[in-house]
């Protein structure tokens, strides 16, 4: 990081300014403090709250706006929901040094990749860690949140190389696996593998919720049902910019999904057991196979 050395503070170690001090930003700050990688971390939130609440768990040192953050920061990691960032990149154009690198967590990269690129800001480097929760907000911040999960950075071809290895060594440094990839690669995939699963678990909550009262339900709902809809408990307003960002690969992966389902409702229909047994027995395989690899970091 050697152009922010001219400003980091004690032993080389950078500055960070953190906008959005929820879980993610939270955990974050506090996996970076516990690695020593931080030299003074500052928030920037919308909500006095959580400012308050990161402060009184020693998840950031101060509170400052977007702009004295930009100014004084080595390093700034844009915690926000995915439709607040373009605001943010556009407001950060004005002010933002050019020693200072910015990384975001956004989980949809070409819409995050386009405005960056449109502003001009080279030293932004898009990201999106492969974790999280259905518990928001500071008090919900935990340092051990990215070990061992991938953090997946898109940068581009006028991304400064520089603010690459800077957000690498960041994110190793929080216990994660960077992966590089393309922001198209990065969006098509994640719909089936993040997105995708968090819009079935709603339908099936607003299905239930159709169905019969949650008082008649509650006795017959075992672990399964609670381990499926626990994603559906994730903020709202955050999968509706989702969905909006990353519409186009969503919703293949939907129509695909919808497909599958009606190939096993057509095979209930006739009583073709055994075929279900079939796509079962594939079904069970895969997921062994995906949860190994993704266990041990194989890619």
């Amino acid at each position: 990081m050697s152009r922010a050395a001219s400003k980091a503070g004690v032993n080389g170690a950078p500055r960070l300014a953190i906008v959005g001090v929820g879980l993610m930003g939270g955990s974050l700050a506090a996996a970076l403090r516990k690695a020593r990688f931080v030299d003074r971390i500052v928030g920037v939130d919308e909500d006095p709250r959580s400012l308050e609440a990161a402060r009184g768990r020693g998840l950031i040192d101060a509170a400052q706006d977007l702009e004295t953050a930009a100014r004084e920061a080595d390093l700034m990691v844009l915690a926000t929901p995915l439709g607040a960032l373009p605001g943010l990149l556009a407001r950060l154009s004005c002010c933002l040094p050019a020693h200072t690198v910015v990384t975001d967590m956004g989980s949809a990269k070409q819409s995050v990749v386009e405005a960056a690129h449109a502003l001009g800001l080279s030293r932004f480097v898009p990201g999106h860690p492969m974790a999280g929760g259905e518990c928001s907000g500071p008090m919900a911040a935990r340092a051990d949140l990215f070990a061992g999960r991938s953090a997946i950075l898109t940068p581009t071809e006028g991304t400064d190389e520089e603010a690459v290895r800077t957000v690498r060594a960041m994110w190793v440094a929080a216990g994660a696996r960077v992966i590089l990839a393309d922001a198209a690669t990065h969006d098509r995939l994640v719909a089936y593998t993040s997105h995708l699963p968090h819009l079935l678990a709603f339908a099936c909550a607003e299905l239930l919720a159709g169905y019969a009262p949650a008082e008649a339900l509650a006795p017959f709902t075992g672990t399964g049902l609670k381990d499926f809809l626990r994603i559906a408990g994730s903020d709202p307003v955050m999968w509706r910019d989702i969905c909006a960002a990353n519409a186009a690969s969503l919703a293949p992966a939907l129509a695909a999904y919808a497909e599958r389902l009606t190939g096993y409702s057509e095979r209930l229909a006739r009583g073709d057991f055994e075929g279900l047994l079939r796509h079962f027995a594939a079904a069970q395989a895969f997921r062994a196979d995906l949860m190994h690899r993704s266990t041990h970091g194989e890619h």
